[in-house]
């Protein structure tokens, strides 16, 4: 039986794996290596109990820090695991520091990539997530597409040949999640389904810039209606290094698990949110979105009309949650894969595992 490793380390990651680790399973032996980006209890663990991933085989206990501090010792830990398992194909999901580790010491070791979620471009350069979804590409031999923008962003990069277009898992993931959970989930906070928006900030272009945060939280508290706010780590951090207070409407919340979060945002008025991830969820659930970035990778749902662009601007933020109305068209779902992407993703990563036969030496920079 074929090895496959698959790096984890963050909350979408997570939700990725879930759908994919269990079909993976049924062909492959699966080694799951957690990194411990996220440490924290509500943002790690307690996500493989609640999607039934399978407990990680390893946790590199990595923990914040920066870029490059965080991602040598990952990269470090993966390479020492790939020597020891001498996978036949590595997996990297998304776009964090995780990802690219796990694309560094892949090539390093001479052990083919596949990239879950490849081919995402935001076109800012100053994104982390960008520079990491763009090295992680280029190091991949097989680049897994959610759309076909995705497809087109890599032909004109000249990688055409890796590119597979596989539908998004997280379609799947979430699909499944929606089949799981009711409609009581608004009610554990007091929430009026229909009446109420759901909030969630925690990417550095907004928490490393306290204007720009300190400008999101006044546009919520200036929406006419209650606001459920769960609170990423990092922005909790930065909100009591700012000594800043929610405004009366916003509900400060705990980080919702991912049942939690598909709960809230299935029932809510409009998502606010700069999470790639949730966008979508918004949109595979019909629900408006307004996204607290300039730019976003999934065009397919601003085509579309149910997200607008806002970023941090507070009049902005307050104008899209007034015009933000489901439009007549239903979400296309049939663009993200229609809930088949594991399935698709599963025999692309047999094939390439297929072409790597016979017992490797590892190069000599992994021994």
């Amino acid at each position: 039986m074929k090895t496959i490793l698959s790096v984890v380390g963050a909350r979408p990651q997570f939700i990725k794996a879930a759908p994919l680790s269990r079909r993976l399973r049924q062909d492959f032996r699966e080694v799951l290596v957690h990194t411990g980006q996220h440490y924290d209890r509500e943002m790690s663990s307690s996500f493989f109990s609640e999607l039934d991933i399978p407990r990680p085989d390893v946790n590199l206990e990595a923990g914040s820090g920066p870029h490059g501090e965080q991602t040598r010792l990952m990269t470090a830990g993966l390479t020492a695991i790939i020597r020891e398992q001498s996978p036949d194909v590595v997996v990297a999901y998304g776009d964090t520091n995780s990802t690219l580790a796990a694309g560094l010491a892949a090539m390093g070791c001479g052990i083919p990539l596949a990239h879950v979620e490849a081919g995402l471009r935001s076109f800012n350069r100053e994104m982390p997530e960008e520079i990491n979804r763009l090295i992680t590409d280029h190091l991949s031999r097989l680049c897994l597409c959610p759309t076909e923008a995705a497809v087109a962003n890599l032909e004109r990069e000249g990688l055409a040949s890796r590119a597979i277009l596989t539908g998004d898992v997280m379609l799947d993931a979430c699909l499944q999640a929606r089949e799981r959970i009711g409609h009581d989930v608004p009610a554990r906070y007091g929430l009026i389904p229909g009446k109420y928006c759901l909030a969630t900030v925690h990417r550095a272009e907004n928490t490393s810039r306290p204007i720009r945060l300190l400008s999101i939280l006044k546009a919520l508290g200036e929406i006419p209606l209650k606001v459920a706010f769960p609170v990423h780590p990092r922005t909790r951090a930065v909100l009591s290094e700012l000594g800043a207070e929610l405004p009366g409407n916003v509900l400060a919340l705990p980080p919702a698990s991912y049942l939690e979060t598909i709960g809230l945002a299935a029932d809510a008025h409009t998502v606010l949110t700069d999470s790639g991830g949730l966008q979508k969820e918004a949109y595979f659930l019909s629900v408006p979105c307004v996204t607290l970035r300039e730019e976003t990778e999934w065009t397919e749902t601003t085509q579309s009309g149910w997200n607008i662009l806002a970023g941090s601007d507070v009049e902005a933020i307050v104008l899209a949650v007034e015009a933000q109305t489901p439009p007549e068209a239903p979400p296309d779902l049939s663009a993200y894969g229609g809930g088949a992407a594991c399935e698709r993703i599963a025999h692309a990563i047999h094939l390439l595992a297929g072409s790597v036969s016979g017992v490797r030496e590892l190069p000599g920079n992994c021994r």
